[in-house]
């Protein structure tokens, strides 16, 4: 689908006009074989209200950022490998059409197309450009994710404790565990989630509870394995095969029974 556009002189012209756009902020965009597929604006729902993104589907990554002037200008670049990408059609919500989630292992989150068929031809290019890489460099498809966020005015009342009711002074936390939105005593503990950060993050209440279980089981079955690799295996000597041998033959001479015990282009 790409591969006749690669060192193109007008693909080359394509990426470095994205590049100028996102101005000295943005990372270089170039790459020897990279292809630029698509471009788009879609509608990403964030935590305070929906808004506009422009995309860039690349071969092997996708770009979005903040619209400052249309062609023009763009700002906040974020750059996702495309290995980490898998996508999830979702049912219309209100006002927001044509639903789909972009999923990956640090970050995911809801976009809108304009259309049926615009969103169908973005899932379809993403998918058809991932596969082309998985497929290059060997890799699995990822299947861990990230939870998204719960947009703010999805709930009037902490989503744990179901009691805490959110005002100007009661502020909405989110959990990034689960996404959920969550009121500060239900949010107090964190948490570090090595897919996210490397530093600890806010978690609620049940999501530590979990995260502490599964850390307190894999910590002990790390050490009941380091205590077995440790551990000399026992090896009869000789005489003792003999003893065993005899005692088979006792056996097996006495009447005994047992029972064994987961393109668009711009």
């Amino acid at each position: 689908m790409v591969d006749h556009l690669a060192y193109t002189e007008i693909n080359s012209q394509r990426i470095a006009t994205v590049e100028t756009c996102f101005g000295a902020a943005g990372q270089p965009l170039s790459l020897p074989g990279r292809v630029l597929v698509g471009e788009g604006i879609l509608t990403k729902e964030c935590r305070k209200k929906p808004k506009p993104r422009v995309f860039f589907l690349f071969s092997d990554i996708l770009v979005y950022g903040t619209i400052v002037i249309t062609k023009v200008k763009y700002s906040c670049q974020h750059i996702i490998p495309l290995e980490d990408v898998t996508t999830e059609k979702l049912p219309d919500s209100g006002d927001m059409k044509n639903r789909w989630m972009l999923k990956t292992s640090k970050k995911s989150f809801v976009v809108c197309a304009a259309s049926y068929t615009e969103r169908e031809e973005w899932i379809n290019h993403i998918k058809e450009c991932s596969s082309r890489l998985l497929a290059k460099t060997g890799r699995r498809p990822s299947t861990k994710h990230a939870a998204p966020w719960i947009p703010d005015k999805a709930t009037d009342i902490c989503m744990r404790c179901t009691k805490t009711k959110f005002t100007t002074l009661t502020r909405r936390h989110h959990c990034r565990n689960c996404g959920f939105v969550v009121c500060h005593d239900c949010s107090q503990n964190r948490f570090v989630i090595p897919s996210l950060s490397s530093k600890p993050l806010r978690v609620c209440t049940l999501c530590h509870r979990k995260l502490m279980a599964d850390k307190i089981a894999e910590d002990d079955k790390r050490r009941a394995d380091e205590i077995q690799r440790q551990t000399p295996q026992y090896e009869p000597s000789s005489d003792e095969d003999s003893d065993e041998d005899k005692n088979d033959e006792i056996i097996s001479s006495e009447d005994f029974y047992s029972s064994s015990w987961s393109a668009f282009h711009a």
